[in-house]
């Protein structure tokens, strides 16, 4: 008799959509030291890399929309999740939903994958499905979906997950931690009954071994049943905070409330308001039969003070392994850095600075991979926290994302209003903009030594306009380039030679800032050059143009 390829000596072979988000990232090192070998889908493969876990699982390019990136993804697959969602991509995101969990399902079951597993939303039992916020709805509608594939399929239904970096967990400690007196939604009056992210990933890991009857969906959620009054209530005493006073306001909709909480918490509207219009329904779970497929041991379901304190922990010790930022927001810009020199895309503007600095490669890349987040971005703050605001007024993330770590970076990660698009340790890290813009923008930095063994920072900035209103954009901020990149590369390299404990500094003749326009059309370079009475430093600025005739593509879906 043949043996089956898929054998279970090694662990099911599992493939996870999602992994490069919140729940994904964390539940592939769960699945690998629960024995289960992982496949994880990707559309950009090279941000998953960096993962601490990348080296222990398989990674592929595809996408849920295409049924034939699919196919070779679930070759010999036993176990597919399904953690992808379009939240905030638009009035059609719904269409877009159901058009991938129809694509994920019909694919598995061609493939004789054995289980589907989703991780889907709680939603209310007495509101009618047409009635529900369209997040919920369309929650719901892909849970159907995958249930009536063919494959049996485990649906877990969670209503608002505790966890470090999550997006209800960052919500609750913004709002409770800024504002001490609160008006607030009616929502806050309404019952759920959140649930602690290790739980969530117990249940997931769990749902790998379930027996081939059984197809469903599941509820579940900690112990306890909260209002959001109540859960901010005992955030502030669970973190040592003064308590709160809370006053409802009922005439705050689910529009003003996403504004509200974009404009206090680092959630950004887009993704606020189906969150908001979420917590209008009361979401509490109506059975606990996972427990008989995947057993509490002692101590769990963790109980919301102790998800809290957990959390909290977590944060104050840097060890956040994924936050709600982890995955692109719908619609952000994700092509990336053209890097062919006949680059065919039509205008990119380039800003270019460079200055030798007095102080080893390590010490100049520990400041570079350190930008950001609490230590913000090295020049004119004042110009920074403006453009972060006017971001976030027109639905951008703006600046209050932050770091994931508040030393290191890796590809993928959310850094303000940027993302790591590529990183070499100790020598480039490039940033792609996830900023509202008419068009494309990167910023590169680079440690490098020149010839003489000198160490060097180079800096550039790149735009590619889209239309009229990117030209327009490029030309209303390159006056303020000299002060905004300029200040920025002198202020890194202060910063390295002061960190590398050099004195440097005192020795160097005053820096001189000039304007020269070149024959090129309009780069800026910043160069320093030593000197034989030190060192002097020009920082000049000329723009540049790369054209082409060929426009590229829309981003990928």
């Amino acid at each position: 008799m043949a043996t089956d390829p898929r054998s279970t000596s090694r662990g099911a072979l599992c493939l996870v959509t999602g992994a490069g988000g919140y729940i994904g990232g964390r539940l592939v090192p769960e699945l690998l030291d629960a024995g289960h070998r992982v496949r994880c889908l990707a559309r950009t493969p090279a941000n998953l890399r960096d993962h601490p876990w990348a080296d222990r699982a398989e990674i592929v390019r595809g996408d849920v929309t295409d049924a034939a990136t699919l196919r070779p993804a679930f070759r010999d697959v036993e176990v597919a999740y399904y953690l992808v969602h379009s939240l905030g991509s638009g009035h059609d995101f719904e269409e877009t939903d159901r058009r991938a969990a129809r694509t994920f399902a019909e694919e598995a079951r061609a493939a004789g994958v054995r289980r589907i597993v989703y991780l889907g939303g709680l939603t209310p039992a007495d509101v009618p499905e047409e009635e529900l916020s369209p997040h919920l709805r369309s929650r719901a509608e892909v849970g159907r979906i995958l249930l009536g594939s063919g494959v049996p399929t485990t649906v877990l239904r969670a209503a608002v997950v505790i966890g470090s970096g999550s997006a209800s967990f960052e919500m609750l400690r913004y709002l409770t931690e800024r504002l001490p007196v609160m008006v607030t939604p009616s929502w806050v009056g309404t019952r759920v009954q959140p649930i602690a992210v290790r739980d969530v990933l117990r249940y997931l890991v769990g749902s790998a071994r379930m027996p081939e009857e059984v197809s469903r969906a599941f509820d579940i959620g900690g112990p306890d049943v909260l209002t959001y009054h109540d859960m901010m209530i005992r955030y502030a005493k669970v973190a040592g905070l003064p308590r709160r006073l809370i006053v409802p306001v009922p005439m705050l909709t689910p529009r003003l409330s996403s504004q509200w909480i974009g404009l206090v918490t680092p959630v950004p509207a887009a993704l606020a308001r189906p969150l908001a219009e979420s917590l209008r329904y009361e979401v509490v779970c109506g059975e606990h039969d996972i427990a008989e497929h995947v057993p509490d041991p002692p101590g769990t379901p963790v109980p919301f003070d102790r998800a809290l304190t957990l959390a909290l922990q977590r944060v104050r010790e840097a060890r956040v392994t994924t936050r709600w930022s982890s995955a692109s927001l719908p619609g952000a810009p994700s092509d990336p850095l053209p890097t062919d020199p006949d680059w065919a895309g039509g205008s990119l503007y380039t800003d270019e600075r460079e200055r030798a600095v007095d102080a080893d490669p390590e010490a100049l890349w520990r400041v570079v991979e350190g930008i950001g987040g609490e230590n913000g971005w090295y020049s004119f703050p004042l110009a920074w926290a403006v453009r972060g605001w006017l971001d976030r007024l027109g639905g951008g993330v703006g600046l209050r994302r932050g770091r994931r770590d508040a030393q290191s970076l890796r590809v993928g990660d959310a850094l303000d209003f940027w993302r790591v698009e590529e990183i070499e340790r100790g020598r480039l890290l490039r940033l792609r903009a996830e900023m509202r813009l008419p068009g494309l923008a990167w910023l590169e930095m680079r440690v490098e030594r020149d010839d003489t063994g000198r160490t060097r920072y180079r800096q550039r900035a790149l735009f590619h306009p889209r239309g009229l209103a990117g030209q327009m954009y490029w030309w209303s901020v390159a006056p303020f380039h000299a002060v905004v990149f300029g200040g920025m590369a002198r202020k890194i390299a202060r910063t390295a030679e002061r960190a590398a404990g050099t004195r440097a500094s005192s020795a160097r003749t005053p820096s001189v800032d000039s304007a020269r326009p070149s024959s090129a059309g309009t780069s800026s370079v910043d160069s320093a050059h030593p000197s034989s009475a030190g060192t002097s430093s020009v920082d000049s600025a000329r723009p540049s143009t790369t054209r082409s005739d060929t426009d590229t593509g829309p981003p990928h879906p």
